[in-house]
């Protein structure tokens, strides 16, 4: 079976590729295992030429980019499970961060993050969300390209001081002032560094080492997950963009990308019925992407019923039943699982050993294996943090060195709005100072004729082009 080794049971386990794309659930307690097996995965599918995305809340998962195997439990795990040929390898790492400190700086541009997602972040009512989809849709309406944290001020700030701009459209000017003090808080977190360009490229998560083996991606997110919104808004976007960028390619016999999202309970707290339509939507169209996705978190319960009925591969750690809420957890994990006659999964679920799971995986014939009690496999790589300086060595040899280290800050709306007179708007085109401006963000190697079929698919309507991502995720929901 072409597949990854997670352990034995019974008989050996292993996670089929050509099932990865159909997603999957680690959890457990805190302390149980779940980051070594997640580390087991990405190394499975970067040694298959898989590209991998992981976040790294704590700072332990860095390790993947230098040889481990020197830990003496892993040692005795290794020949327990007859692993003759264990010894330590190294991954090919790239580093990532929103906030521009332990990686590549990760950006999007506020009209792709959009409105709806902003108003989670911002934790606005549904008279303030009104009040910003209005505001993006005034700036659709006259060329006003919305890339960086300034623009968004800069907008906010001339549709509160020129009321005329939006006349008829029932915008109180509370609403606008509410929005700006809440940016106020957001730049304190740092999302302005989050929020500009160059934005990231996903075709730049798409990369192979020389020697085949996938890129593994670990966004740092020690710092960023103390803003839990924040971290959210940064894993929803990711996933809208794969969704409307990469093409559609079925059944494959592996997955294009794999996204493994820690601490995935922050996704779903407190998101409104509408943005969890779309997560549940995005989630279940991606996979005909290739793309494979991973939800890690503590509580099974922690995941919605119509996104966990999608999770066909379940990993399940160790859980304490002390409270009500836990030992409703241990119940619903327990019957999520295809039976086994020779297991109470219900009883074996608390008495796991740190390293030990319940597994249930998808088999070729996309049916579930009947849940087994399986010893993890121990990760080939080091378990745990990288020093800054290694962390420096890493980022100082990733293929994209240089690339989007550099903010780049083109005229838009700040610009535009900064001006003491106003540009006149024609046909999508803002005129200022005699020269001709377009009217939506160019991506690099576009050439003018391709800007203007882009700049038009996208004025053709909400549901095509750039606007999907509108509609499936981030910004004006027309349809709604």
């Amino acid at each position: 079976m072409e597949g990854i080794f997670l352990g034995k049971g019974d008989s050996a386990v292993f996670l089929p590729f050509s099932r990865a794309n159909r997603h999957g659930l680690i959890a457990g307690a805190t302390g149980t295992g779940k980051t070594v097996t997640l580390q087991v995965l990405a190394e499975g599918f970067s040694r298959a030429g898989v590209p991998v995305v992981a976040t790294d809340v704590k700072g332990d998962l860095a390790g993947i980019a230098f040889p481990g195997a020197d830990k003496a439990p892993f040692v005795k795990r290794a020949q327990e499970l007859g692993l003759s040929s264990y010894q330590g390898q190294a991954f090919p790492v790239i580093f990532w961060d929103a906030l521009g400190e332990q990686g590549h700086p990760l950006r999007a541009t506020v009209s792709d993050v959009g409105p709806l997602l902003l108003s989670r972040l911002l934790q606005l009512s549904e008279a303030q969300e009104g009040a910003l989809n209005v505001a993006f849709r005034w700036a659709d309406e006259q060329g006003l390209l919305l890339l960086d944290f300034k623009d968004l001020q800069a907008l906010l700030q001339h549709l509160t001081t020129r009321k005329d701009a939006i006349a008829g459209m029932s915008v109180p000017s509370a609403s606008l002032g509410a929005i700006q003090r809440r940016l106020v808080v957001l730049q304190q977190q740092g999302a302005e560094r989050f929020l500009g360009e160059p934005m990231l490229d996903i075709h730049d998560l798409m990369l192979q080492a020389p020697n085949g083996r996938g890129a593994v991606h670990i966004l740092a997110c020690d710092r960023l997950f103390q803003y839990p919104r924040l971290y959210a808004t940064v894993l929803l976007w990711l996933l809208s963009e794969l969704y409307e960028n990469l093409p559609e390619v079925g059944d494959v016999p592996k997955p294009k990308l794999v996204l493994f999202f820690d601490e995935a309970h922050v996704i779903f707290a407190e998101a409104p019925k509408v943005l969890l339509e779309k997560i549940e939507q995005v989630v279940r169209l991606v996979r005909s992407k290739g793309v494979g996705v991973f939800f890690v978190t503590q509580n099974p319960l922690d995941i919605p019923d119509s996104v966990s009925a999608q999770l066909g591969h379940r990993i399940q750690h160790a859980l304490r039943a002390f409270t009500p809420r836990e030992q409703k957890a241990v119940k619903t994990a327990a019957d999520t699982f295809r039976p086994n006659p020779k297991l109470d999964t219900a009883a074996v679920i608390t008495q796991l050993g740190i390293g030990e799971a319940l597994v249930s995986v998808l088999q070729e014939d996309g049916t579930p294996s009947p849940v087994d009690r399986v010893s993890i496999a121990p990760p080939v790589s080091r378990v745990g943090a990288v020093t800054p300086e290694e962390r420096a060595k890493v980022r100082a040899a990733s293929p994209l060195a240089g690339k989007y280290e550099q903010s780049l800050d083109r005229e838009s709306a700040f610009e535009v709005l900064s001006r003491p007179q106003e540009a006149s708007v024609w046909g999508g085109w803002t005129f200022a100072g005699g020269q001709p401006r377009r009217s939506q963000p160019v991506r690099r190697g576009d050439s003018l004729a391709e800007a203007l079929l882009k700049s038009a698919a996208r004025s053709v309507g909400s549901t095509i082009g750039r606007q999907i991502v509108r509609g499936v995720l981030g910004s004006i929901l027309r349809g709604r």
